[in-house]
């Protein structure tokens, strides 16, 4: 990609929503990979998680460094990961039914390729057979509750595809796979809205066609940003992994090409999505977390021809400038909106590892543009 389309993009940007209270800091000298090291080095610098340091939020961020290493071979995103599942000695989190507590396990399976005998995929490997296999609850349905099903959420289809996906590719096992498209598939029958192309977060959020649903401001449906991003960023990483002619490929291929088709159509003027995505007047500015992940996906697809490069390439770089300009001179990335479940605003200094994680993801794939 030519730096001048670049330094035209983030001048276009300059007024979006994450430049309200700052100022763009990026140079015609600084590369993706200049900035996506920026913002590793900050993360790095500022550690931060929800409850552990094997838990999805840095799941989330390390798998944004899996693929910066891939894309640049950086050794610096390399000794980040060795040092990180060094510390957590290659453990998952606790919750063996709960997709979240394997997402740090994408990283881990990454690692192990870069050098024999590094990590202990033991931990991996005892999650990975009890989340499928063992009796929960949840796979059975909890009577009142939204946990109908094992994946009652939509995040959870970026926290354990991804991993079941490598895995399986690295035991050259389709079993787990047909396990994953079977809980998968649960998933999409609960919460995809084949009207709109995009997921409830989960059955709250399920329009029903009753009048006291739950609906955004305008009387739209609410789907949030950041739920997306998660399916439509697991489902890049899943299609990534999954062999070309895997029997139920066609269904991923086909929801992948239907979600960025609606999230192409409903980008914001300044190039970012707003956490409500068909409400974008509720909160009116740009969000990096989801537009993050929204941008990584469409990219992936343009690079690995899933998606028309002359339809979605004009997106994707328009959603990138605007992201570098939600970038501080320090690296941190700004405009993330915290942890949570449904749409709410954001600002200039909110950031969260996962945010950071969806900016270097989405850079990963943009350095590859022609």
């Amino acid at each position: 990609m030519k730096k001048l389309n670049l330094i035209v993009i983030v001048i276009i940007v300059s007024l979006s929503s994450c430049n309200s209270n700052t100022t763009p800091v990026t140079k015609e000298t600084e590369t993706i990979e200049d900035k996506m090291v920026k913002a590793l080095e900050w993360q790095e610098a500022h550690p931060i998680y929800a409850v552990d340091p094997t838990d999805w939020t840095n799941g989330a961020y390390y798998t944004g460094v899996v693929k910066a290493h891939q894309a640049t071979k950086n050794q610096m995103f390399l000794a980040a990961l060795k040092t990180m599942g060094h510390n957590n000695q290659w453990e998952t989190f606790e919750r063996y039914h709960h997709a979240d507590d394997i997402a740090i396990s994408y990283a881990y399976l990454y690692t192990n390729t870069t050098r024999k005998n590094l990590v202990d995929l033991e931990p991996t490997d005892t999650f990975i057979q009890k989340h499928l296999f063992d009796p929960s609850p949840w796979k059975q349905g909890v009577e009142g509750s939204d946990m109908q099903i094992l994946w009652w959420w939509c995040d959870a289809l970026f926290m354990a595809p991804p991993v079941l996906a490598k895995y399986a590719k690295f035991k050259n096992d389709e079993s787990y796979l047909d396990e994953m498209h079977t809980y998968y598939k649960q998933t999409y029958d609960m919460l995809y809205d084949k009207e709109e192309a995009l997921f409830a977060r989960d059955l709250r959020f399920k329009w029903k066609g009753e009048p006291t649903d739950k609906k955004g401001g305008n009387g739209k449906k609410i789907f949030w940003s950041r739920g997306n991003g998660w399916v439509l960023g697991g489902l890049a990483l899943v299609l990534e992994d999954m062999p070309k002619d895997y029997k139920h490929r066609a269904f991923y291929e086909t929801l992948f090409v239907e979600m960025a088709t609606k999230i192409k159509e409903i980008q914001s003027e300044d190039g970012l999505w707003r956490t409500s995505l068909l409400s974008p007047e509720s909160f009116n500015h740009g969000e990096t977390s989801g537009s993050g992940f929204f941008t990584f996906a469409m990219a992936w697809g343009i690079n690995n021809g899933v998606l028309s490069k002359e339809e979605f390439q004009p997106t994707v770089l328009k959603a990138w400038g605007a992201l570098e300009s939600c970038q501080q001179e320090n690296g941190m990335v700004g405009w993330v909106q915290n942890i949570g479940y449904d749409p709410r605003p954001a600002n200039a200094e909110s950031w969260q590892n996962y945010g950071t994680g969806a900016f270097i993801l989405a850079g990963s794939e943009v350095l590859k543009l022609k």
